[in-house]
């Protein structure tokens, strides 16, 4: 069996508070208007789903394989950050909601830049 959920989270608290986010969103989308629910709820649904795979497999790369997943799950980041603004200022979900998901997407931004900056110094001493 695998390892329950929390134990895989609990290893990294960046990817807990992505999760956290996550939920938060996934209970948003359901009452997104139906114009909107399946183009642009489904776009970001599908972006935050990848985005937690690749925090996933970003922990538990080796260190000197870390890097690239770090990036492509820091651009998955900014696009939901992006499309969240986007269904926000097309009033699919409200200002308290939005600041409700984005708060812990900007904690999480800010692991992400500093785990790039300690995977990208490994990646060079490794070089070196």
């Amino acid at each position: 069996l695998p390892p329950p959920p929390e134990k895989i989270t609990s290893n990294l608290p960046v990817l807990q508070k992505a999760l956290e986010a996550y939920k938060l969103w996934h209970g948003y989308h359901s009452a997104f208007p139906r114009l909107s629910k399946f183009s642009l709820g489904s776009k970001i649904d599908t972006l935050f789903t990848d985005f937690l795979e690749l925090m996933l497999l970003a922990g538990y790369a080796p260190a000197d394989q870390k890097l690239p997943f770090i990036t492509k799950a820091s651009t998955k980041l900014d696009l939901i950050k992006f499309f969240l603004q986007a269904a926000w200022e097309l009033k699919c979900f409200d200002h308290k909601k939005f600041a409700a998901v984005s708060l812990p997407l900007n904690e999480v931004g800010k692991m992400i830049g500093g785990w790039r900056k300690q995977a990208q110094t490994k990646q060079t001493a490794s070089m070196g």
